[in-house]
Formats: structure tokens, sequence, C-alpha cells
């Protein structure tokens, strides 16, 4: 009998190693066509990242320069449209150069660009493509919404001009917030989302390519890294990404409702204002002549709700979307907002008018040796300038008559012979008479609200 035991205890023991190495062979067997189709998205992904060659004008020190950079991008359709950094391709770019997957280059045009995300959007010469019987293949977005901390992605792009790189890393936080957001040229960035972070490495030339999913989905654009740090890098979300690609493909640009609150996380601060946990948005400050500040809003106040939706502005994180709200709003629509001050709520309506950045567009005037830059009306009211008329200088050639007539960099040339600088545009009709037929000319200056004369002679 005990041998008889003994003989069906291994036999069992036998059957359930059996039973083990059948279902491991099985769960082998049917992971085989699931990593064949992710390596197979994967490889169609790589078909579609390309590396981006610039030239672009830039204004410095007086003079227009040229300055090259390399940067990266996906394509998102069979008929060339390219996904990249408005860093990388923007209106100051003379000259873009495609390289795609099979190494061979081809010409490219900006179609539109988005400071305030970082994406801008261009489109390769297809009549260039055809001609030369060159192929790609476009890659597909993925949802970013879904994304984890510790999800593995990976980085693909031109780091230092080496193509088709690939880096491997996780989602390090799926919602990290930025307070200080200027980017290229001064241009605002990031004050409508939050980023992606990542510790896939991300280096100068990464920018504008995509971060993936093993399976070859497009679920950010690489932006950003910080310099000197171990692998912390930034891509925006594919769920912005896929509206602003929608908005710049029909008119070039998006355009945003603005009212001129600065907002602030009440984080901590709850208790000075009498407030419950996760109610409402600090309005830090509002922006002198904005449509905010004529409806009677004053720093200090907390707002509770737009349009009747509630807000909950108690962290950073939080404040982007809030801010989306009311950038999503149609240009020139009354919003309602409600509003607390003290002990005391009230429903304030507000006017949107058209977001405007603080830069303004940039010209050299080379033979009189100085750029400027047009005063915008952000720029105006952030500076409490009594309005947007003029240019401002941003940089002098010494020895050039703007040097010997005392121009500097930080001067607002409001006026020329009586001339009001209405439009950069003013300017540049001076400056071609000037051209034809030089003649000294009295500028009128500003600064710090101090009023000065200049003559620039030829």
């Amino acid at each position: 009998m005990k041998s008889a035991t003994l003989n069906e205890s291994h036999a069992r023991s036998i059957t359930g190693r059996l039973v083990v190495a059948c279902a491991l062979l099985a769960a082998m067997l049917a992971a085989v066509p699931a990593r064949a189709a992710m390596s197979a998205g994967f490889n169609r992904l790589l078909d579609a990242v390309v590396r981006i060659d610039v030239r672009e004008v830039a204004f410095e020190q007086g003079a227009r320069r040229l300055v090259a950079g390399v940067g990266s991008g996906v394509i998102l359709s069979d008929d060339g449209l390219i996904l990249t950094n408005a860093h990388v391709a923007n209106p100051y770019a003379v000259e873009i150069l495609i390289t795609l997957p099979s190494l061979e280059s081809v010409g490219a045009r900006l179609i539109g660009w988005d400071h305030w995300t970082d994406l801008a959007l261009i489109r390769l010469d297809m009549d260039e493509v055809r001609r030369r019987g060159l192929a790609f293949r476009p890659a597909s977005f993925g949802d970013s919404t879904a994304l984890f901390p510790g999800e593995t992605v990976y980085a693909v792009g031109t780091p230092y001009g080496l193509t088709r790189t690939v880096t491997r890393g996780i989602i390090s936080n799926d919602r990290r917030y930025f307070e200080d957001n200027e980017g290229i040229h001064g241009y605002e960035t990031g004050t409508f989302n939050t980023w992606l972070q990542t510790d896939a490495a991300i280096n100068p030339g990464n920018s504008g390519g995509p971060l993936v999913t093993e399976d070859g989905a497009v679920v950010g654009i690489n932006s950003r890294a910080y310099v000197g740090a171990d692998n912390l890098g930034f891509a925006i979300p594919s769920a912005i990404a896929r509206r602003i690609v929608d908005e710049l493909l029909a008119h070039g640009s998006v355009t945003r409702s603005y009212i001129g609150i600065v907002p602030r996380a009440l984080q901590n601060l709850e208790h000075f204002y009498a407030l419950a946990l996760n109610t409402g948005m600090l309005i830090n400050s509002v922006d002198p002549g904005s449509p905010a500040a004529s409806a009677g809003l004053r720093s200090g106040d907390i707002l509770l709700a737009i349009n009747g939706q509630k807000v909950d502005g108690r962290f950073p994180e939080q404040l982007p979307p809030i801010q989306n709200i009311i950038a999503s709003l149609p240009v020139g629509s009354s919003v309602r907002l409600s509003v607390k001050r003290g002990m005391q709520t009230m429903d304030v309506p507000v006017v949107t008018e058209e977001l405007e950045s603080r830069m303004g567009e940039e010209w050299a005037f080379e033979k009189w040796g100085f750029s400027v830059r047009k005063v915008s009306r952000a720029y105006a009211r952030e500076n409490q300038l009594d309005d947007d008329t003029g240019v401002m200088v941003i940089g002098v050639q010494p020895g050039f008559p703007a040097a010997v007539a005392g121009l500097a960099a930080g001067d607002i040339i409001t006026k020329v012979d009586q001339q009001v600088l209405t439009e950069l545009d003013v300017l540049k009709k001076i400056y071609r008479s000037f051209e034809r037929r030089p003649a000294s000319l009295l500028l009128l200056t500003t600064r710090d609200r101090h009023v000065s004369l200049y003559v620039l002679k030829p």
C-alpha cells in the first residue's frame, strides 16, 4: 500500500509539472504574435521619424543673422504632414530640410505653429517626393490620458544629429507643471497644458520627435530636458497635440481667448480666505487694462466657477486646465465668473478678447545699425505703457548711425519725423525711403516714462 501511494504521488507530481510546463509553453506561444505585432508597430513608427534641419533668422546685436539648428519630427499622414516643436520650426525659418528614414533629404514648408504648446506643423514637398519615388509611412497617435507612472516608453529622434536614435525609459510623472514657461525667441509656452515627464534620455536634437509606447503609438512630442540633470525629459501629451494639429491644419494658428487674470494655486492658503479644500482658484494679479480689470476683478479674488462650472485650483497642476477653459471660449464672448471677495460672492460678466503674446514682430534696419521688436498689446499692459504704439530697440551695432545717435537697447521709438509708429510696416516704409534718399531723421523715444529725442544721421 505504501509503495502504491508513493507511485500515485509521484505520478501526480509529474502530471502537475507537465500542466505547468504546458501552461508556460502556451503563454510563450501566445506572446509570440503579440510581440510580433508590437514589433511591427514600432518598426512602422521608425519609418515615420525624421530629422529636421532648419536655417532661421535671428536678430542679434542690431543685425540680421542666419543660424542653423537640428531637430526631429514625426510624419502623421500620407500627404506629408510632419509634427514637431515650435522651437524647431517657426516663422523665423527661411529653409527647412527633412531627412527621411531612407536617409534621402526633401524640402518642407511651415503650415502653422503654436508657441503656447510648442508645437508646429510642416509639410513635405510632395511634388519632389513623387518625382523622386521616395516612400515613408505615417505614425498614429496613442492615448496619453491612459498613461500611468512607471509605464515603459521610448523617445525617438535625432539627438546631436544622430538619426533614428531610440532611448527607453518610463513615464516618471504624467502631469508635470512648469511655472516658468518662456519658450523660443521669448514667446510663452506651456500656459494651457501640463507635460509628460520621462527618464528616457532626451538630448538636443530630440526636440519634436515622438514619445511612444511599446507598440509604436505616439503619446507625446518630446520638447525639453533639464540640462545637467540625469534623464529629466518632458513631452507634450498627444491629447493636446491632436487638437493643435487639427487647428493648425485648418487655420495655420490657434486662436484663444484672454481676460487678463494671473492664477495661483490655493494650497496652504485656504484658511486665509475661509475656503473649504478643493474650492476655487486664487486670482494672483490682474493685467492692467485687460477685460478682467475693466470688469472690476482684483488681486486676491477667488474664482469659484466659470459659466457655472466649478473650478478647483488647489494645486499648480490644476491651473493649466482652468486657464484652458477660458482660452477655449470664442473671442468676444461674454463669460460669467463666480467670484468670492471677502465674505461676499458675486457673478462678474467679462467679455473676452483675443490672446496675444508679449512678443512682437522683429526686424533689423542694418544701414541704421539697430534691430527692433514691435510693442505688443500684452507687453504694453505688462509694462504699464499708455498703448502699444512704437517699436522697442533690442540691439545696436557699435559705430553705426543708431549707436552714434545714442540709441540703446530698451528704448521705445514712438515717432520718426512726427510720424507715429502704429505698425512696424510704418518704420519699414521710412527705411526704404531712407535707402533711396538718405537724410537725417528725428526719433522720439520713451524709456521708463522719460521722453528723449535723437537725431539719426546717414
